[in-house]
């Protein structure tokens, strides 16, 4: 076992312990979360470490990068790895063609590509609406922070679930950077009920998952809900400059 192989693994073990034991602080399974490993912007070799370690759900920021790593490692079996940063709408294709899930889906014009693109090639793709919960102008997402607009989105929402080629399964998004973990707490919980609201206002829909949660505050993000936490630096460690 090489040196990185072991920090990886240990990492990895540690972040497990910490999501079953946030899940038992709030009589969760466990094994109801699902562990995305970040792999954006960390070496092939630091992959391969990673599926030396049992590492199975890998997620990428950037199509290129990640399609780049998939060819790398294709001997593997039982490989996931999910589209987690904002899509340019000329990408959707390889993003139907290679990737496994999307939680970055952001507005009309990309989930309309998306649907074309599986479609052509006969896939119903697993998707979730990315959500800006904080208001922050740096963040991508369908504006979501002012609790009574979100009927607003309706009308959006609707064509969307329309498409016969995504599997709309959800919302994701992201916290603002802050500096206590507890602090991210609020949006997680919004982000949570504009899932029960949109279940509601569409019955017909699964919204089950929850893509919340990073290497900051994932701890939080389960104990609020997270069906799917996204771990890069506290399993691969900090990315090479």
């Amino acid at each position: 076992m090489s040196s990185e192989h072991g920090a990886i693994l240990t990492r990895y073990r540690q972040v497990l312990a910490e999501i079953e034991q946030a899940a038992h602080s709030v009589d969760r399974d466990p094994e109801s979360i699902k562990l995305v490993v970040v792999t954006k912007g960390h070496p092939i070799q630091a992959v391969k470490e990673a599926l030396a370690s049992g590492l199975r759900v890998f997620g990428e920021n950037y199509v290129q990068e990640g399609i780049t790593k998939m060819k790398a490692c294709s001997d593997q079996i039982g490989v996931e790895w999910h589209m987690i940063g904002h899509v340019q709408s000329r990408k959707a294709q390889p993003v139907c063609e290679h990737y496994s899930w999307v939680h970055s889906l952001d507005r009309i014009k990309l989930a309309n590509r998306l649907d074309r693109f599986a479609g052509q090639i006969g896939r119903k793709l697993p998707v979730l609406l990315e959500c800006n919960v904080s208001g922050e102008d740096s963040k991508y997402g369908w504006p979501a922070w002012e609790e009574q607009s979100w009927i607003n989105l309706a009308d959006s929402i609707s064509q969307l679930l329309r498409l016969s080629n995504l599997d709309v399964r959800g919302l994701m998004t992201m916290a603002p950077f802050l500096p206590q973990a507890e602090q991210a707490r609020p949006y997680f919980q919004r982000l949570r009920r504009l899932r029960d609201f949109l279940a509601l206002q569409f019955p017909q829909n699964n919204w089950h998952e929850l893509s919340m949660g990073m290497s900051a505050d994932f701890q939080v993000a389960v104990q609020e809900g997270a069906t799917i936490v996204r771990i890069g630096t506290a399993i691969m460690g900090p990315r090479p400059d």
